[in-house]
This record gives C-alpha cells, structure tokens and sequence, in this order.
C-alpha cells in the first residue's frame, strides 16, 4: 500500500474514518476527552457515507488490498449502524 508524501496511506486514511465512526458509536472514547460518549448515529452515518463516497469515487484505482480493506469496513460499519439502531436509546433528564 502506498504512503503520500504526508506519510498517510489510503489504508491509514478509511482506517481513521472507520476509528471516527466508532468513537460516534460510543464504541470507543473520545481521544480529546478520553471518554466514551453517547451514540450519535448521525454522527457514523456521516462517516459511513464519506467511505461509501470514497469507495465509488475510487472505483477501479485501489490496489486489491485496499480495495478489500475499504468494502469489508464498510461492511462492518453498516451492520453497527443497524445494531445500534435497534438499541433502545435513554433519554438523560
């Protein structure tokens, strides 16, 4: 996989993203605050459609690898937006 001159790759890159969409699923803390925060589905179902964007606007120029990496995320973060979908939500006073 190739790195740009920032030393960033494309794997690096849709990796970040899919890390952004879990912190949004609660999944994982905040890395400013260190704490996990609320689900924000609108917040992943954001990310997920920058990927989605990504992975059709790059269409037949990622390496195979690349390529697998991008669709098996997407994959992943479709069926945790279903799943966090059907949890119950609190309502905080």
């Amino acid at each position: 996989m190739e790195t740009t001159e920032s030393g960033i790759s494309f794997a690096q890159f849709i990796l970040s993203l899919g890390t952004t969409a879990a912190v949004h699923f609660g999944d994982l803390p905040d890395p400013v605050t260190g704490e996990r925060g609320e689900t924000n589905l609108a917040g992943a179902s954001q990310m997920i459609e920058l990927l989605s964007l990504l992975q059709s606007k790059t269409q037949g120029n990622l390496e195979p690898a690349e390529s697998k990496l991008l669709d098996d995320l997407l994959f992943d973060l479709r069926m945790r937006f279903v799943q966090a979908q059907q949890q119950p939500r609190v309502i905080q006073p």
